[in-house]
C-alpha cells in the first residue's frame, strides 16, 4: 500500500528542511505548520514548495494570496497537491477531448484525387 499524500508531505516536510527533533509521526495533520505549530519561517517555506513541486509536479504561484492558507497545515498542503493534480490530469487529456485531433481528412486533397 502506498503512503498518502499527507504521510509523504510529513516526510518531506521532515527531510527537506532537515528538522532533527522532529519525526514524521509527531507531525498532526491539522497542526498549524508555522510560528506556534513547527515553528516553520519563510525561508522554510520556499524550500518546500521547491520540494512539493520536484515530488508531487505541483507548484503555487508566488504572488498568489492563499499561499499563505495553503501552506498553513500538512491538511491544507495535502488538499493543494490533490487538487492540482487532479486539474493537471483533466487538463493532459485523461479525459476525452472536446474536438478530435489530428483525424483522418475525409477525402484525399486535390492533388491525389485528379491525375496530373
Amino acid at each position: 500500500m502506498t503512503d498518502s499524500i499527507e504521510d509523504q508531505l510529513k516526510r518531506l516536510i521532515v527531510e527537506t528542511l532537515m528538522l532533527e527533533d522532529v519525526t514524521p509521526e509527531e507531525i498532526e495533520t491539522d497542526a498549524p505548520l508555522f510560528v506556534e505549530g513547527l515553528g516553520l519561517d519563510s525561508i522554510d517555506a520556499l524550500e518546500l514548495a521547491l520540494a512539493i513541486n520536484k515530488q508531487f509536479g505541483v507548484r503555487t504561484k508566488e504572488d498568489d494570496e492563499r499561499n499563505r492558507e495553503i501552506f498553513s497545515s500538512v491538511k491544507s498542503l495535502a488538499e493543494f497537491v490533490r487538487s492540482e493534480q487532479a486539474a493537471a490530469a483533466t487538463s493532459s487529456g485523461d479525459s476525452p477531448p472536446d474536438s478530435p485531433v489530428d483525424s483522418p481528412p475525409s477525402s484525399p486533397p486535390p492533388s491525389e484525387s485528379s491525375p496530373a
